[in-house]
């Protein structure tokens, strides 16, 4: 046996060759402009600074794409038990009665909604990227390669792209849905789940793309760019939204489509749900469902028709207003003078903690980066209270909006958190190395203990300030819609010193590690362990949201436990502050490294 194998294997050697022979000279590959030009813009959508900052794109390309597609397919296994139940049993009643008509709706229902806020997303998020910068025009436009071609590349790339994340996003559910819902009609029920979601997704990127395509090429880019964190803050609010709130959501569905409800029209997922349930029911599905599936043919091609006809004007102003300039202008704000005398004599008296506080203040208005990171944090967690506030009730038919007092208490805690969070993300972030010089060059690497607790409590004072500034601002807007229970003098009293607390607390707690300037970061050696940071966030939030609802109560039940809550927030500070000194002398005790030298050595991974 083992001689015929050796056999065997001796012999299929040279035919292997031969055959590798026969097929001829190997066909060199595509290097032609046009394609060169598609691929370059297909990195650039995924290696640039606001999506890879560390520059890794493929393992950022990998992470994303199991991120997409991810939900959809555990939803779609998830839905095999509740089609299957008892399997064994039966002899029980439910084994043979199909699911209620309307859940099996809602089922379908939430792969168009997932669809359509990922395909959103993904186009907000890759917003300026859809356009030229200065880099394609100083670079590209001076090489023998003609605009027209530049534009169609560009054009190509984008279209490949949103191609790429809806199917993507809808492939592995589509393929695990047949299997768990077990339809009667298999190719009626691929061709309605995919157009469903298809359709659904298409729209929901080409709208974005036109929405941003009518403004630049009716505002300029000047005018655009004061409107486009603004706007992508919103669209991420409302789609994240849209998903977090489906669950109550669903409750209202039937309201809506039984009755022919109006305002079903006016929602786009129910247009795209109407193509699923016309196209899996045929004729006998119910009126509402071709009216809402007419209107969303006719809405996706009205809107790919508009974003194709607004594309190429908005590129083109894009690049003569880049060419022209966009000249300057005074950033500086007069009315805020008076603050900043206020906080330099009070919270600001010592120099390098006012230096470090402005360098904050003015990075993270300069660096495009930062700033979207924080416009997108922001949408996220708006979109997050507005889910613990708002709850859907369904009375004789009536779908109704109601704030929920425990609502308006998790908010105030979420907004601190968020807020924080985001902040320190951003802090801690590479990509600032250039302004990281001056500070070794004054105080040196690690600087002495005095500078480095300077400098470090500017950065701390910089996000309690805001953290205060945000979730005060949160509450009192809150207030006008809280219900009476929460207006009284007590309940205002401990929702302000829970609010006051948990901002200074979670200052402390989130930088107490921290031992840099901010945004002066080195870009990690190891990439993070993606699963571990989403875990700490799903093991902390909700600590910190179920905290103002427990604590606040019984603040409100006497003047002695307010005065003990305050105290027990005031030793909680100053025993988080005496840990944090502790490291930062730790740290300021560690011997100076020279450029490109290896840490391993000195601190044998024992430095944080």
């Amino acid at each position: 046996m083992p001689e015929f194998t050796q056999r065997l294997f001796t012999a299929s050697e040279p035919q292997a060759l031969n055959a590798q022979a026969a097929l001829g000279p190997a066909l060199p590959p595509d290097r032609g402009q046009f394609s060169l030009l598609v691929r370059h813009f297909l990195e650039r959508f995924f290696n640039h600074e606001t999506a890879s900052p560390d520059g890794d794109a493929k393992t950022r390309m990998v992470l994303i794409a199991f991120a997409t597609a991810l939900p959809a397919f555990i939803v779609a296994l998830y839905l095999w038990p509740v089609y299957h139940p008892f399997i064994g049993n039966s002899s029980h009643p439910l084994v043979l009665k199909p699911l209620p008509y309307w859940l099996q709706v809602n089922h379908h229902f939430f792969f168009v909604v997932y669809s359509f806020v990922v395909m959103g997303i993904v186009t907000v998020f890759e917003w300026d990227l859809f356009f030229p910068d200065l880099l394609d025009i100083f670079v590209l436009t001076t090489l023998p390669v003609r605009d027209r071609k530049l534009f169609l590349a560009r054009a190509a790339a984008i279209g490949l792209l949103l191609v790429g994340f809806l199917f993507d996003a809808n492939l592995f559910a589509s393929l695990a849905l047949p299997l768990s819902v077990d339809p009667r009609s298999l190719s009626h029920f691929f061709a309605a789940h995919l157009l469903a979601v298809g359709a659904s997704g298409l729209f929901s990127a080409a709208f974005v793309l036109a929405l941003q395509g009518v403004l630049l090429s009716i505002l300029g880019e000047r005018l655009f760019r004061r409107l486009s964190l603004f706007l992508q803050g919103l669209s991420i609010t409302l789609l994240l939204m849209l998903l977090l709130l489906f669950p109550m959501l669903s409750d209202a569905v039937p309201v809506f489509l039984e009755d022919g409800n109006v305002y079903a029209l006016c929602f786009p997922p129910f247009w795209f749900l109407g193509i699923y349930q016309r196209l899996l029911e045929g004729p006998s599905a119910l009126p509402i469902y071709s009216r809402l599936a007419q209107t969303g043919c006719e809405a996706t091609l009205l809107v790919l028709g508009v974003a194709l006809l607004a594309y190429p004007f908005a590129y083109l102003r894009r690049v003569r207003q880049l060419v022209e300039g966009m000249g300057t202008r005074d950033t500086r704000n007069w009315l805020t003078h008076p603050l900043q005398r206020f906080i330099d004599a009070t919270l600001l008296r010592h120099p390098l903690r006012r230096a470090v506080f402005y360098f904050i203040s003015q990075t993270l208005l300069r660096v495009p980066r930062y700033r979207i990171y924080l416009v997108l944090y922001g949408g996220v967690g708006l979109s997050v209270v507005t889910a613990t506030i708002l709850r859907i009730t369904i009375t004789n038919r009536q779908v109704s909006m109601q704030i929920s007092s425990d609502g308006i208490r998790t908010a105030i805690g979420i907004v601190a958190f968020w807020v924080i969070a985001g902040l320190r993300l951003a802090f801690v972030s590479s990509g600032n190395q250039r302004g990281s010089w001056v500070f070794r060059i004054i105080h040196g690497r690690p600087p002495h203990f005095r500078p480095g607790m300077e400098q470090l409590l500017a950065a701390k004072v910089w996000v309690f300030l805001w953290g205060a500034i945000l979730t005060f601002g949160a509450y009192f807007a809150l207030r006008g819609f809280a219900p009476p229970e929460l207006l009284g003098w007590p309940a205002t009293t401990s929702q302000l010193l829970v609010a006051a607390g948990m901002c200074l607390l979670l200052t402390d707690i989130f930088f107490l590690h921290v031992t840099i300037v901010p945004f002066t970061g080195e870009p990690p050696r190891e990439q993070s362990n993606l699963a571990i940071s989403l875990l700490k966030y799903f093991a902390f939030v909700p600590v910190v949201a179920s905290l103002p609802v427990s604590v606040e109560p019984w603040i409100e039940t006497g003047v002695i436990h307010f005065f003990l809550a305050a105290f027990a927030i005031g030793a909680a500070h100053l025993a988080l502050r005496r840990k944090h000194r502790g490291i930062i002398q730790e740290h300021c005790n560690m011997v100076e490294l020279e450029d490109g030298e290896d840490e391993f050595p000195m601190k044998l991974g024992l430095r944080y």
